[in-house]
């Protein structure tokens, strides 16, 4: 990953509206959330949350698909751990005492999904078309 990309991904989740759209999206898995139930859960209005979707859509950090007449919203799983894998690509030059708690933290997303050469652990993202459309 080059670094613009990481600052692009970095810039969108530093903002507490976005983070929390994503650790929503994180926590749902590849069967993503509609918009509505979104806004609904994170007790968002609508046209602050098709931009905060439009920002973490940008950056690559979430895919969107049509099912009817919702878009559903997924984390995108591969960018998540290409950007992790980035920033712990030269971590504390393998020291254990400060490497051992990130290693149990990237062994927990093995469960995340199944092989993907750009994944790191077994994370994976979901399969689906990237809708550009916000709700």
């Amino acid at each position: 990953m080059e670094s613009k990309a990481a600052v692009n991904m970095l810039s969108a989740l530093g903002h507490e509206g976005r983070l929390a759209i994503f650790r929503l999206l994180v926590k749902a898995g590849p069967v993503g959330i509609a918009a509505g139930d979104i806004a609904r859960t994170l007790e968002v209005l609508p046209n602050s949350l098709s931009a905060n979707l439009n920002v973490l859509s940008h950056a690559a950090l979430i895919t969107s698909r049509r099912e009817g007449r919702s878009i559903i919203y997924c984390a995108d799983y591969g960018a998540m751990s290409r950007l992790l894998g980035f920033l712990m690509e030269d971590c504390c030059d393998g020291a254990p005492q400060i490497c051992g708690p990130l290693s149990a933290i990237v062994a927990k997303t093995k469960a995340c999904g199944e092989d993907d050469p750009h994944a790191i652990d077994g994370l994976k993202p979901p399969n689906h078309k990237t809708d550009e459309t916000a709700a």
